[in-house]
């Protein structure tokens, strides 16, 4: 089953399907574009969601990373590995953004 997109997403391809659609060719583009593995690239993009400290770019890359075959341990560690980086406190948000997705708790769309 594919996971719920958030409604603001959906509103936004509604009215700008000609700008959604251009935005995932893009993406396809430079996923395809590479010797990564979709586990990788998922995990890499957690990782850069992370890195910029947006809560929603966090939940988006983890419903992408979870379908493709990532697990709770690999987000875990992505988080983890944030704390070197970024801190103490960055990395416990995006720790606590992680958890609230996998646990599907409020205010995620997963």
């Amino acid at each position: 089953m594919a996971p719920k997109l958030p409604a603001h997403f959906l509103r936004f391809q509604k009215k700008h399907p000609d700008v959604a659609k251009a935005f995932e060719e893009l993406g396809k583009r430079v996923h395809d574009g590479g010797p990564l593995s979709e586990r990788e690239r998922r995990l890499v993009k957690l990782g850069i969601a992370i890195g910029v400290n947006t809560e929603g770019a966090v939940h988006s890359a983890l419903r992408q990373a979870l379908g493709a075959e990532c697990s709770r341990e690999d987000a875990e560690h992505v988080a983890l590995l944030a704390i070197t980086t970024l801190g103490w406190p960055r990395a416990l948000a995006a720790m606590s953004w992680v958890h609230d997705a996998l646990d599907g708790g409020e205010g995620t769309d997963v």
